[in-house]
């Protein structure tokens, strides 16, 4: 007789495997990539360390691993918004260009604030920056995320003619080995510039530096999202 679904051996492997994550991604919250460490959660789950070493074959397996899933639900949270702004959108005439980029930001958000750990990991230390860890994985990872901004910028005003040579020459570049090649060096710049100012203003928020100012952070956030979108000159 044949059993569906996983066998109680499978079961057990895949929860001691959720648990190690689950664990490494408390050691991240409590002091950064650098605290995680294989021997702490093999004595935390009672297990021995050459018992772990079968799941990872190194603390390095085990963040890039994390970093890549992190990156993985980022990207599907920006694609369902992204998704969902193009289904309002069919069939108009018009464009909706700058509700698709105000969807995708606060998506953004929402997904950090909803796992903060998670974006400690890949953005906030240099485990999610691809040089170090499995960059194989972690880059193309990471560029799903950014491949939906590029995608919210696509009918974006081309501001090319404001960059200097050496600034387009390099954006040039990072556009090739993105493989995104048919967009202007105008257009990935404001892709990164919207990368990089929505990041600024989360990181402040997760890191509580805005308290003090009394400012509310979503209104702080979506004035800077409306800013991008007038720059960007999208319909």
């Amino acid at each position: 007789m044949s059993v569906d679904g996983p066998t109680r051996r499978e079961r057990q492997r895949r929860e001691t495997l959720a648990e190690i994550k689950a664990r490494a991604m408390d050691q991240v919250a409590a002091g950064g990539a650098a605290a995680v460490s294989l021997n702490a959660i093999a004595r935390a789950m009672g297990m021995s360390p050459a018992a772990l070493y079968r799941y990872f074959d190194g603390r390095d397996a085990l963040l890039a691993e994390l970093v890549v899933e992190a990156y993985g639900s980022l990207a599907d949270a920006l694609q369902r918004a992204a998704g969902k702004m193009a289904d309002r959108a069919a069939g108009r005439a018009a464009g909706d260009g700058a509700a698709r980029l105000v969807a995708v930001a606060h998506a953004y958000r929402d997904w950090a604030l909803a796992h903060p750990n998670s974006y400690l990991l890949i953005f906030a230390t240099s485990s999610g920056s691809g040089v170090e860890l499995a960059p194989e994985a972690t880059v193309t990872a990471a560029q799903r995320g950014m491949d939906v901004f590029l995608g919210a910028l696509a009918g974006a005003a081309d501001g090319s003619g404001e960059l200097s040579p050496e600034l387009a020459g390099q954006i040039r570049a990072w556009g090739q080995r993105s493989r995104t090649p048919e967009m202007t060096p105008g257009r990935l710049y404001l892709g990164l510039l919207a990368w990089t100012r929505l990041h600024g203003l989360i990181s402040l928020e997760l890191g509580h530096h805005l308290e003090a100012t009394g400012v509310d952070p979503a209104l702080l956030y979506d004035a800077e999202v409306q800013s991008l979108a007038q720059r960007a000159r999208l319909s």
